[in-house]
């Protein structure tokens, strides 16, 4: 019996795409909408994963020209044909989900400028300030971006005939090694709009909004050359085609970003894609394909932990020497870049924890109070409440970081 709702849904397909062809559109926004019920119905029954994708092709694109054309009849406009009125078409004012109508005339307008003022929150104006040098490691990743990022803009005549900067990256590896950190120096060093989006900023609970979020991005980008788009976590927007807890709405997204990432007609040349994944076998394959340049992005080695140590540290004092940095580098394999970042944090606190336990302390050179142990010299019995109360508080100081402070910490860690 389901077979006749597919033969149904080519028959008003069919008949859809000679009305629009002869620029009914009235008539043929109707048609489209009928073929795509039809369409609908038959899936729920349709067992053959190979009809289900080609017919879930053909409703994804059937669903996006009836869009076209509920926009064009909204806007006032409805082509030639006695089905031009801009009234007929009810379809579109009982559809679930259906986007209230702009009144008046430039409602496509006013739309427009909706959507792009919800993704100007998406662009960094301000520099997140990490530098090249603040990456740890990852030299071929930094090497790639600066091909794709800084060279094209300082140096537009180094590309020159098949010579071409990429144009889609996409960093993957596991979690916490330093994927969105390198996005942030690429924001920092790049002479570029810089557009920061997340699955949040793309998908709307509006029919057909999704994909215009989707458009009206890669149309900011291109306005804004040259410019970067830094999607995080793409596989949440990106997943495989087809699967049994796909929605339309997702099947829809990943259309489009398919369209703006490599179609017809896209000014590209100064558009940069970079984009981050946990788990790049997730991504659907042709948006996978459509990355050129695919950079993984391991767990740190050796002298890249040491330098995270380093770098987290920065300027809080310590008496910490090269051969701790060392010793503590060796002691972290298999740890992340954000493993590293946690537990320097709990480093930084330690000395703190000390002075508010504390019951002696001494008088530094520039006479500032300093925890210290019961004999050492000038050591004098009282807490770091009884300095506060005196009115010392602004004088008391933690002691710098040693190396075994830092040890201690990694082994409460490492118990975990």
């Amino acid at each position: 019996m389901y077979s006749n709702f597919k033969e149904q849904a080519i028959e008003y397909a069919r008949q859809a795409v000679q009305e629009d062809n002869a620029g009914n559109y009235a008539k043929a926004f109707a048609l489209y909408m009928n073929a795509l019920e039809y369409f609908k119905t038959h899936l729920k029954y349709e067992k053959n994963p190979k009809i289900r994708e080609a017919i879930t092709q053909k409703f994804t694109e059937y669903l996006r020209r009836a869009e076209e054309i509920r926009a064009v009849l909204e806007g006032g406009g409805g082509g030639g044909g006695s089905g031009s009125s801009s009234g007929g078409d009810p379809a579109a004012a009982s559809r679930p989900n259906a986007r209230p109508k702009d009144g008046g005339e430039g409602g496509d307008d006013a739309e427009k400028e909706k959507l792009r003022a919800g993704l100007n929150s998406a662009i960094v104006r301000e520099k997140p300030n990490v530098k090249w040098g603040d990456v740890a490691g990852l030299e071929g990743a930094k090497q790639a971006l600066q091909e794709a990022v800084i060279l094209p803009v300082k140096f537009p005549q180094f590309f020159t005939g098949k010579r071409r900067p990429w144009r889609a990256f996409l960093l993957y590896g596991p979690p916490g090694t330093g994927k969105s950190y390198l996005a942030k120096a690429v924001a920092t060093e790049a002479d570029s709009t810089f557009f920061s989006v997340s699955s949040s900023d793309l998908v709307s609970k509006w029919m057909g909004e999704s994909e215009k979020l989707v458009s009206n991005l890669f149309q900011m980008a291109r306005e804004s050359a040259p410019s970067i788009i830094f999607i995080d976590e793409i596989d949440s927007l990106s997943g495989q085609r087809g699967e049994g807890n796909e929605s339309e709405a997702s099947r829809r997204i990943k259309t489009e970003i398919l369209v703006q990432m490599q179609g017809v007609g896209n000014n590209d040349d100064k558009v940069l894609v970079l984009a981050a994944t946990n788990t790049p076998y997730s991504l659907d394959q042709a948006i996978r394909r459509r990355f050129d340049k695919r950079i993984y992005i391991p767990l740190p080695d050796l002298k890249a932990r040491q330098h995270m140590f380093k770098v987290h540290l920065g300027d809080t004092p310590h008496n910490l020497a090269e051969s701790d940095f060392e010793s503590l580098a060796s002691r972290t394999g298999g740890f992340s870049g954000s493993d590293i970042s946690v537990c320097v944090k709990d480093v930084l606190f330690e000395p703190v924890r000390k002075t508010q336990d504390a019951m002696f302390f001494m008088k530094t050179s520039n006479s500032m109070w300093m925890p210290c142990g019961p004999k050492q010299q000038g050591a004098v019995q009282i807490t770091m409440q009884d300095l506060a109360a005196d009115g010392q508080a602004a004088k008391i100081i933690p002691p710098p970081i040693s190396e075994q402070i830092s040890i201690r910490c990694l082994r409460d860690r490492d118990q975990l």
